[in-house]
C-alpha cells in the first residue's frame, strides 16, 4: 500500500537526499513540501533562501510547497503550535507519516517524534544512522547539485558561504567539520539534480554576517 507522506522541507541537501531515497521505494505519495518561512524576511527560516527559490525548487521537482509563516524571532513554542497545526491539517487528510532528512542528533529526533506523537503521526528517517561521508558521496555522484547559503563563523570562514557544494569544498572543510553539516556548521540550497525537471536559475549575491555569529549568502532569483 502506498502511504501518502509530508517532507520536512529546508530546500537543502539533506531533505532532497531524503525525498530521493523514499521515491527510490515506491512506498510513498508526496503530499506536499513543507517550509518554514519568516514573515517580513520573505525567507526560510534558519537557512535564509528566499521564498521565490524555494517555490521554484518545488516546481522544478513537481511537488506542491506548503508553508507554515513564523514571525520574526519566533519562539519554539509558536514554531511547535504552528507546525503540529499544520501536520493537523494533513493528518485529517489521511496524511499519516512525516519525512525528516536527520541523520545522527539523537536529540532532534527524540524532538521530532515526541511532536508527531502530539500530532498522532509519524516520522521517516531514511538516511538516519548513515555515515556522513557516504551520504556525501552519494548525494554528489547521483548529480545533485548545491550551494553553501549559511556557515557558522565559529567553525567556517565567510569564504565558504556561497562556494558550490562539491568534493573541492569538501576537501577544504577544516577537521572535526561534519561534511553533512550535521551539526549546524553549515546549511545548503539545492537547484538542480536526478529528480529536478529543470535547474532552479540564480546569482550568488553579498554576503552578510548576522547575530554576530552566522554568514548568509543571499542567493538572488533571475
Amino acid at each position: 500500500m502506498v502511504e501518502k507522506i509530508v517532507v520536512a522541507w529546508s530546500g537543502g541537501k539533506d531533505c532532497t537526499l531524503a525525498l530521493h531515497e523514499i521515491l527510490q521505494t515506491g512506498d510513498y505519495e508526496i503530499a506536499a513540501l513543507l517550509t518554514t518561512i519568516t514573515q517580513g524576511y520573505e525567507r526560510v527560516n534558519i537557512h535564509g533562501v528566499r521564498r521565490e527559490l524555494i517555490q521554484g525548487q518545488a516546481e522544478a521537482l513537481g511537488f506542491p510547497l506548503d508553508e507554515v509563516v513564523l514571525s520574526k524571532n519566533a519562539s519554539n513554542y509558536e514554531y511547535e503550535k504552528k507546525f503540529e497545526a499544520k501536520l493537523g491539517e494533513y493528518l485529517s487528510e489521511g496524511v499519516n507519516y512525516v519525512l525528516f532528512g536527520d541523520i545522527f542528533l539523537e536529540d532532534v529526533r527524540e524532538y521530532r517524534l515526541a511532536m508527531l506523537e502530539r500530532v498522532g503521526m509519524q516520522g521517516v528517517f531514511p538516511l538516519w544512522g548513515k555515515p556522513s561521508e557516504q551520504l556525501v558521496e552519494n548525494f554528489i555522484s547521483l548529480g545533485f547539485k548545491a550551494r553553501i547559503a549559511v556557515v557558522d563563523s565559529q567553525v567556517l570562514g565567510e569564504s565558504f558561504a556561497g562556494r558550490s557544494y562539491d568534493f573541492g569544498l569538501l576537501n577544504d572543510l577544516p577537521e572535526g567539520v561534519d561534511p553533512c553539516g550535521e551539526n549546524g556548521e553549515f546549511h545548503t540550497f539545492v537547484y538542480d539534480g536526478p529528480l529536478f525537471k529543470n535547474p532552479v536559475v540564480h546569482e550568488v549575491g553579498g554576503v552578510v554576517l548576522r547575530n554576530e555569529r552566522f554568514y548568509f549568502c543571499d542567493l538572488l532569483s533571475n
